[in-house]
């Protein structure tokens, strides 16, 4: 999952700037392995996806935040970046399972266009110094990991769109 893809999404610039990944990020939806830039249909990401975070002290603590640039639509995406997903105080080396989900798993529902949803890890200054929140609505990643003192390590997206839907994304 290299940084050229996650600029070539445009994930770099619209949800971070540019970072060095540091830590493995592996996400499986049924078994399937999220490849970065992978589609994955609504049916597909109904249930929450299992995360392994790598790393190797177990007193580093990580948040993932899962979230849509595109809501409601690619082309006015009003509501952007919607949080999908947010867990804390993931021990490395464990999965998001041993965290604190602070915002519960919501699965994706793209109602027109091909929307962007992304995984980001963020590794924590301490443990339970991460608050979720007030709203999902316009979540800002960049913002919430300043105000939370949060750095990048890595991250991960895919495509998805409603059943019916076909095509690919478009990139001026």
């Amino acid at each position: 999952m290299s940084g050229d893809t996650l600029a070539l999404g445009q994930v770099i610039g619209d949800v971070l700037d540019p970072f060095t990944r540091s830590v493995r990020l592996s996400v499986m939806y049924n078994n399937r392995p999220l490849l970065t830039g992978c589609e994955f249909k609504p049916s597909a990401t109904v249930n929450k996806p299992k995360i392994m975070v790598g790393g190797d002290d177990l007193r580093i603590f990580y948040t993932l935040v899962m979230v849509d640039p595109d809501a409601p639509n690619p082309s006015n995406p009003t509501l952007k970046e919607y949080l999908h997903w947010l867990v804390t105080d993931i021990p490395a080396t464990t999965n998001a399972k041993f965290g604190r989900e602070m915002v519960c798993y919501e699965n994706p529902q793209p109602m027109s266009g091909i929307h962007r949803l992304v995984f980001v890890l963020f590794q924590q200054m301490g443990r339970e110094t991460v608050f979720a929140p007030d709203m999902r609505q316009n979540f800002n990643s960049r913002r919430f990991a300043l105000e939370h003192h949060l750095v990048p390590v890595a991250a991960s997206y895919f495509n998805s769109q409603r059943e019916a839907g076909c095509g690919g994304r478009r990139f001026n």
